[in-house]
């Protein structure tokens, strides 16, 4: 789909797969905007149409028009602005995706906390000079590092929401774990919930939201006894990666918590490799690749190029 931007407005040329569609139909169904936004569009006539404001559920639309949509104007920012080091893999005037360093909280969880990523990310975007809040579409642990995408307006948050529940933001992981993990290939299909004896730990359980995880074994070393292991995820329950290989007895080094030995180097043996999915406005596929940090003694570049060999689950 061809798109471009115009100061606070974006602009479509309509696809021939929605020649006839009302701009009702376009906005409800193929791009899932939110009734919150959808009252402001009608109310302050963010929407146009060949340089006119159409009916949205009487118009329709042909192969050709050009569709306005004012997506870019200022909003104040939510969140307190921190200037840390931000590792940009991909960006648009849509989407960021950050490399998130290990030990660092994805968004704040007390009303005091100002030094994680989602701060980050508002420093960056005040530097940027973006005029709006950073909104992540999904979250790592503290001590995961590697990619986690953010949306940059309200129809983007809506639009990549509507992809992880669908399951189209594919997720791929690469884990150290303890021993050498047999069969090489699998799928962990179990239930997680909270662990009732403690606050932060989560466990398998029969009562639990349903938890899918795919695994293939890339190389073991002997020496230590460790297998270095791809992952993607069907869902995204918290802690899922490291309840599901503690449950078939194989965790993650450093993970003391469900049952890993500690690691002078690395708390968390994870790392979030490669981030893809469709691009919601251009339709393009997108592939993110996140380096490993250079102190990381688990994971290297040739581990990332190992990674990209590997064609994406469908």
């Amino acid at each position: 789909m061809k798109t471009s931007r115009d100061g606070e407005w974006l602009n479509v040329i309509i696809p021939c797969k929605w020649d006839g569609l009302t701009i009702e139909k376009i906005l409800t169904k193929q791009w899932h905007v939110p009734r919150k936004l959808m009252h402001r569009f009608r109310s302050q006539n963010e929407v146009m149409l060949n340089n006119t404001f159409p009916h949205y559920k009487t118009t329709n639309v042909h192969s050709g028009d050009h569709l306005r949509l004012r997506l870019f104007r200022p909003e104040p920012l939510e969140v307190t602005p921190s200037f840390m080091s931000i590792d940009p893999v991909f960006e648009d005037d849509h989407l960021l995706v950050i490399n998130k360093p290990a030990g660092v909280f994805t968004h704040p969880n007390r009303p005091d906390e100002h030094d994680t990523l989602v701060n980050g990310a508002a420093g960056y975007f005040q530097r940027q000079g973006i005029p709006s809040t950073p909104k992540y579409v999904h979250r790592l642990d503290r001590d995961t590092s590697g990619a986690i995408l953010f949306a940059k307006h309200a129809l983007a948050t809506a639009m990549l929401g509507k992809e992880i529940q669908e399951r189209k933001i594919k997720r791929s992981y690469l884990a150290w774990v303890h021993g050498r993990l047999l069969p090489e290939q699998g799928t962990i299909i179990k239930p997680i919930g909270k662990d009732p004896e403690h606050t932060v730990k989560r466990m398998v359980s029969e009562d639990g939201r349903y938890a899918e995880t795919h695994y293939t074994v890339l190389s073991y070393d002997a020496v230590h006894d460790s297998s270095l292991i791809m992952l993607q995820l069907e869902t995204g329950r918290t802690h899922q990666i490291r309840v599901h290989l503690s449950s078939i007895g194989y965790p993650l080094i450093g993970d003391t918590l469900y049952g890993g030995k500690g690691n002078i180097h690395y708390k968390q043996a994870l790392h979030a490799a490669r981030l893809t999915f469709v691009h919601p406005f251009t339709e393009e596929m997108i592939h993110c690749y996140a380096p490993p940090a250079p102190s990381s003694r688990l994971f290297t570049d040739a581990h990332i190029d190992l990674l990209k060999q590997i064609k994406n689950r469908s």
